[in-house]
């Protein structure tokens, strides 16, 4: 064997050597990461953080904090809401390296977000598949609970091993919590909103002496603000857009535009979705009030579900139920028709 090709065997087996370590540091470096536990403690709910300010977690198990973040970073993604799984690239990334989680984004059960630091900026930012932005960090969150109940554990499973996937084909640093600690999680937060999951229905029946038709409804409620929506009730909107009661008929039977005229109604049913509405105790003496109101103009009396006259006494001990749920969930730090509410109460 020459003096040549015994350097190039040398080469060879260092080249060889080499590719070896470097591929078993990357497995190293990928199982490290899918059993890395938040660095957040998960008792530390996002909203009790300083409003102005996002904090989030880095790889090392620091904190860091972006000033002047967008409105609703902090509402996006919640440690007590969300399974929130973070990646940090060695370069940045666009939208398109959660592709594969874009794909799957129904296979989970519950709603999937994703937010980036943008780079320009340094900014988060909800990411939307079409992004062309760049972003220094990521976040991608699972909710835990919704009103269908906890997400299950084996699919809980699969977005925690469908997100180490992307960050190992992306070198990213990965924070995955742990698996049990969020079903946990969940449990206890499912118990919770079942807990307080409560609607309250006022009951107007009307006057067996004559017909009441649905043109004649709408044409009370709606100079009184209320509109027709979708599903087939009128609403009453708050200014933020979000809906502070409902107005239907008893049997679910659905108000259409173009059949009020024909429609007989004999019984009518105020809702107020208690978690869904902030002030909720405010919003119920002012259902109250609507009622009434609407009572005198089509001649109908206010009733229990059980048909019984509403007394006043009836009346104080409902609202006595809408603050005992609006002040359990203050202090749980879920405030009724807060955005956190809105997610887990749909």
């Amino acid at each position: 064997m020459t003096e040549f090709q015994s350097s190039l065997l040398v080469i060879a087996v260092i080249v060889v050597a080499a590719v070896y370590a470097y591929g078993w540091w990357q497995q190293w470096r990928y199982r490290r990461s899918l059993n890395r536990i938040e660095a957040v403690p998960r008792t530390t709910p996002q909203s009790a953080l300083r409003d102005d300010v996002a904090v989030l977690s880095d790889a090392g198990g620091g904190e860091h904090f972006i000033a002047d973040a967008a409105p609703d970073t902090v509402t996006l993604l919640d440690e007590q809401t969300d399974y929130i799984a973070s990646m940090t690239p060695k370069f940045p990334l666009s939208a398109h390296a959660l592709a594969r989680l874009w794909e799957r984004r129904f296979d989970f059960g519950k709603t999937l977000r994703a937010c980036g630091c943008n780079v320009a900026n340094g900014v988060w930012e909800r990411i939307i598949p079409e992004s062309s932005t760049t972003y220094s960090e990521l976040k991608v969150g699972l909710q835990l609970v919704d009103r269908d109940g906890a997400v299950s554990a084996t699919r809980l499973a699969d977005f925690r091993e469908l997100m180490g996937e992307i960050g190992h084909r992306e070198d990213a640093d990965m924070v995955l919590p742990l698996a049990d600690s969020a079903m946990e999680r969940a449990r206890e937060l499912d118990a919770f909103c079942a807990e307080v999951d409560q609607i309250i229905g006022l009951n107007l029946v009307c006057g067996a002496d004559r017909p009441l038709f649905a043109s004649e409804v709408a044409a009370v409620v709606q100079p009184m603000g209320m509109s027709l929506q979708a599903d087939g009730t009128f609403h009453l909107f708050a200014p933020d857009g979000n809906t502070l009661f409902t107005l239907g008929v008893s049997d679910g039977t659905p108000f259409q535009h173009h059949t009020l005229d024909q429609m007989q109604v004999d019984s009518l049913t105020l809702l107020l979705d208690i978690p869904r509405v902030s002030d909720p105790a405010q919003h119920f003496d002012e259902m109250t009030l609507f009622a009434m109101e609407l009572a005198t103009a089509i001649r109908a009396t206010l009733v229990d579900d059980q048909r019984v006259l509403l007394a006043t006494g009836a009346l104080e001990q409902i609202r006595a139920r809408v603050v005992t749920v609006e002040q359990r969930m203050m202090q749980r730090g879920i405030a009724p028709g807060s955005a956190q509410a809105m997610r887990l109460f749909s």
